[in-house]
């Protein structure tokens, strides 16, 4: 190839490739162009749709703005209602209190002018009386011949007469007070002394302490959350005092034979080891059945003791439960025992029939056995028990007379009678705070009992709590507190007593089976 000819292909390649150049730069520059007139355009769109969600943003800001205000405005405008509403209810109330105390003023004047009134009327009438009055002295001085010194002098030697008389009666008077005021002041120091003296044998009658072989004994007894100390006291109706005592707990209560029952209990439990709700019950059955023998052993040595025979197993039952009672502090087994040999001893130097004595001295208070139990007097309880178990009709008399109840008509009767005031009227022998507290206590439970699906009460911490188990079968839920309620209601119709009793009623389901 010639040299022309390559020249030619490059100078033809050099113009290709510039022709080529300018071509694309021409391209790319309306490819610019379009794509800057296409983000202008979008630009533009932007711009407008801006402004037109700025223009609704506006109009919404304004109409919220405009809600608000509203809304502020009704609330100011139902504050000043309610304000206004207020003013005017304090205006009719003022306007009220205006036309009270008008009214009240009116009656005022009324009043004072009906005072005044009668008043004036009483003036009248006193110048009418002073008037009278006058007229009567000068008929007076005019019937009687003295005047007006003369007849006021004689009355006064007359008055003087008078009062010398009635002087020396009071005198009298005040010296028979005052010694009266003395013996009486005599007789309550005595008394005091006694009682003071015999505040050890208050203390027995209504607290037995049981000793513990050591401290850890008391967490046992208490058991998991209480449930030991629980079912003790709701079966056996006492009252467990565990305080900082060392190796010791208290047992509280005002029925000796409860009391006596509960000891028994928590020794033998102590000396088993074995302490839990089946295992105390166990326990507490077994020392009911040992306590119910003690009482009858005990009434056969009263009897033996007594020298009288002849007397009815129930009678001796009976007997042997006056242990565990007393009468104004006094146990009144011992008691009836001191009055049948006093009885005994009487009606020997005076000729009376001994035996006779003795048996109606002893059998005098059985009553007291049961009057906690039956409706009546002791007096009454004990003629009806004593006929029931045919006794001698001496003794029943005896009985039914010791009180004075009816007249003693038998000589065995009127030596009863004696006895008993005897051995009741010894120094130290009787205090009677103590028996108005048992019988507070018993007339407690009693009220507590006499409501139907109640099992059985205990009235416990000193009067101050009643516990009243009911029977579950026949009490639900909803009528326990309605038996509650009228249980309080009872108690503070029919019995006087200081501060406030608590009634604590349970009721109690159980299920018991037996694997085989």
């Amino acid at each position: 190839m010639s040299t022309t000819a390559i020249i030619l292909i490059v100078v033809a390649a050099v113009v290709g490739i510039a022709c080529g150049f300018f071509v694309g730069q021409a391209y790319r520059k309306k490819v610019a162009e379009a794509a800057i007139g296409s983000a202008n355009q979008e630009a533009a769109r932007i711009l407008n749709q801006a402004l037109t969600t700025a223009e609704q943003k506006k109009k919404e800001a304004i109409l919220e703005a405009k809600d608000e205000i509203h809304k502020q405005r009704s609330e100011i405008d139902k504050e000043l209602r309610e304000r206004r509403s207020e003013v005017q209810r304090q205006e009719k109330r003022i306007i009220q209190k205006e036309e009270s105390i008008d009214k009240k003023v009116e009656a005022l004047e009324k009043k004072e002018e009906i005072l005044a009134q009668k008043l004036k009327t009483a003036d009248e009438k006193l110048e009418e009386i002073d008037s009278i009055k006058r007229s009567q002295f000068e008929m007076l001085e005019k019937i009687s011949g003295l005047s007006k010194e003369q007849a006021k002098a004689q009355l006064l030697s007359d008055l003087e007469e008078t009062l010398e008389h009635e002087k020396a009666v009071r005198v009298l008077d005040y010296k028979e007070r005052t010694k009266d005021e003395a013996d009486e002041l005599a007789r309550e120091i005595i008394t005091t002394a006694i009682q003071r003296c015999a505040a050890d044998h208050a203390a027995e009658a209504t607290v037995s302490v049981v000793a513990l072989p050591n401290d850890e004994m008391k967490g046992r007894i208490i058991g998991r959350e209480g449930r030991n100390i629980r079912a003790i006291e709701t079966i056996t109706g006492v009252d467990l005092i565990i305080d900082d005592t060392p190796e010791a707990i208290t047992i509280s209560c005002f029925d000796p034979v409860r009391r006596e029952i509960a000891r028994m209990t928590l020794e033998r439990l102590i000396q088993d080891g074995r302490i839990h709700p089946a295992r105390i019950e166990e326990t507490v059955e077994k020392c009911k059945r040992e306590v119910e023998q003690t009482i009858k052993q005990t009434g056969e040595r009263a009897v033996l003791d007594a020298g009288v025979t002849g007397i009815h197993p129930e009678l001796i039952k009976l007997l042997g439960r006056l242990k565990y009672r007393t009468s104004y502090g006094q146990n009144v087994l011992n008691h009836s025992l001191e009055v049948s040999f006093i009885a005994g001893l009487i009606a020997e130097e005076v000729g009376a029939d001994v035996k006779l004595a003795k048996r109606a001295g002893l059998l005098h208070d059985i009553g007291k056995s049961i009057d906690h139990e039956y409706d009546g007097t002791h007096v009454q309880l004990g003629v009806e028990f004593a006929k029931k178990y045919r006794e001698n009709e001496g003794v029943i008399h005896a009985i039914q007379a010791h009180h004075g109840d009816v007249e003693a008509k038998t000589l065995e009767a009127c030596i009863v009678q004696a006895a008993d005031a005897i051995s009741a009227a010894r120094p130290g022998a009787r205090r009677e705070n103590i028996e108005n507290y048992i019988k507070r206590l018993e007339k407690l439970e009693e009220i507590a009992t006499s409501f139907e699906g109640v099992d059985s009460s205990f009235a416990i911490q000193a009067g101050r709590e009643i516990r009243i188990m009911v029977k579950p079968e026949a009490v639900s839920d909803d009528k326990m507190v309605l038996i509650a309620h009228d249980v309080v209601k009872k108690i503070e119709e029919e019995l006087e007593y200081p501060g406030q009793i608590k009634v604590h009623v349970v009721r109690e389901s159980r299920a018991i089976d037996y694997a085989k």
